[in-house]
């Protein structure tokens, strides 16, 4: 098959279907170019609830800090105080490494809080292409060390981080698990990367399968990682701290949770991760869910694959951060 082949998508499951046109509607009514990033930036805006509003009546405390590195994050905490350390996810907004701020991320973490005690830790990284990759995931990482140096104060286990995220989220946990193992950095206890974004040659056969389909299509794709790598991309001076598929080892990292839609583009790059970790006599679960568009869960929550996506995640999450 050439490069140039017409390669028919996998079909969208129907019960998503509504609420995958209520993402293009909602999100991305202006195609993502690079001329049109801020445009997009200000737009992406109008969707992110505040987290007042994110929180209200919900059983959950949150402040702002600055950690080191003038890197602003959101602490999100049960209200009523533990008795013991709690575990502790590190939240990692999507948004192409391009868009979006630490609150697209967070109602994960204020979930957590209130139905099982974590606390949780949303990181406001740098975004491309004024701050070229990896210095989104260089933030992220500066975020997980102070998590760790200031366990006690947070109120958590330091044995128990989790690094999350979805989208560009996921391809930035992934990075910074990388980094944390690299680096001698803080052991994590795993890493949750839903549907991410891994991979800046974008040549797969899913990426080409939705090459103007869907939600965050191959173009849409395309933008970002020029955004991110520069004049670098497609070569081998893409650091895999920017682009994590790029990592020669997957070796030695704590055990991911990988969850992909099969008819989404970064369904072959994330298939392809968690199988590279495995070859290295790793632990990956993997979930490809049938004809899911990216962001599926989010957005048709009602659908049966969304509600099954749904409860195998958050049963490993129950089961990695060993939550009662």
């Amino acid at each position: 098959m050439t490069t140039d082949a017409v390669i028919p998508p996998v079909p969208y499951d129907p019960a998503l279907q509504p609420g995958l046109q209520a993402f293009l509607d909602l999100v991305e009514i202006i195609p993502l170019r690079a001329d049109t990033i801020l445009a997009n930036r200000a737009h992406f805006a109008t969707v992110i609830p505040p987290l007042a509003a994110q929180v209200e009546g919900r059983r959950v405390v949150w402040e702002d800090r600055t950690v080191p590195g003038g890197i602003e994050v959101t602490i999100v905490r049960p209200a009523t105080a533990a008795t013991a350390p709690a575990p502790a996810v590190l939240s990692i907004h999507g948004g192409g490494m391009v868009l979006g701020t630490r609150f697209f991320g967070t109602p994960e973490i204020i979930d957590l809080a209130e139905r099982h005690g974590v606390v949780g830790v949303a990181v406001e990284y740098r975004l491309a292409p004024e701050h070229p990759g990896p210095a989104q995931a260089e933030d992220c990482y500066a975020a997980l060390v102070w998590m760790a140096a200031h366990a006690d104060e947070l109120g958590i286990d330091a044995d128990r981080i989790l690094v999350s995220g979805a989208s560009a989220g996921g391809g930035l946990s992934a990075a910074v698990a990388l980094m944390s193992r690299d680096r001698g950095g803080p052991a994590l206890v795993g890493q949750l990367l839903n549907c991410p974004m891994l991979d800046d040659r974008n040549e797969t056969v899913s990426a080409r399968q939705y090459d103007g389909i869907g939600a965050w299509d191959r173009n849409n794709n395309d933008t970002a990682w020029d955004a991110i790598c520069g004049a670098d991309r497609f070569t081998d001076r893409v650091s895999p701290y920017a682009a994590p598929a790029r990592a020669a080892d997957l070796s030695g990292l704590p055990p991911a949770y990988v969850e992909v839609g099969a008819a989404e583009t970064f369904r072959d790059e994330a298939v392809a991760y968690a199988s590279r970790i495995w070859a290295t006599g790793g632990q990956a679960e993997l979930h490809v869910w049938a004809g899911a568009y990216h962001g599926f869960s989010g957005f048709s929550p009602d659908a049966v694959v969304s509600q099954a996506a749904n409860d195998a995640r958050e049963r490993w999450v129950r089961r990695i951060l060993r939550l009662p």
